[in-house]
């Protein structure tokens, strides 16, 4: 099972679209947000310094929204090994009652900072991010 990694969002007013509510944009922003906090808390600092990640896709379903002033809790995780250059990353967010309401999977590829091409995904640049209780 794959180690998790938390961080709390709270809608701001300029957060919310003409419906009332989170516009998906922002939603996008905080699955990258969490991604990159995530990447930086979690991976070796040779990795951090040598790598950097680009989105290749996103997958979101929408099952509920927040208005301004509301806070949701976001966990992501890596979905599973790496494919060549390529890695899932799940973001599920939940409101205050625990539902989640935000739920997304992100195919990221994984470049050379130096010469911005793409590099095959080594276990050990994962390996942080593995759940060690389950060792």
């Amino acid at each position: 099972m794959p180690a998790d990694f938390t961080r709390q969002f709270t809608a701001a007013p300029e957060h919310i679209d003409e419906l009332g509510h989170v516009n998906n944009a922002v939603w996008v922003q905080w699955i990258q947000d969490i991604a990159t906090a995530h990447w930086e808390a979690a991976a070796r600092p040779e990795d951090v310094a040598q790598y950097f990640w680009v989105v290749v896709r996103h997958e979101i379903d929408y099952r509920g929204n927040i208005v301004a002033g509301d806070r949701v809790t976001a966990e992501t995780w890596i979905d599973g090994g790496a494919q060549g250059a390529k890695s899932d990353r799940r973001v599920d967010f939940r409101n205050d009652s625990g539902k989640v309401i935000v739920s997304s999977r992100t195919t990221w590829a994984m470049l050379d900072k130096v010469t911005q091409r793409l590099v095959r995904v080594r276990p050990e640049v994962l390996a942080p991010f593995e759940d060690r209780s389950a060792a």
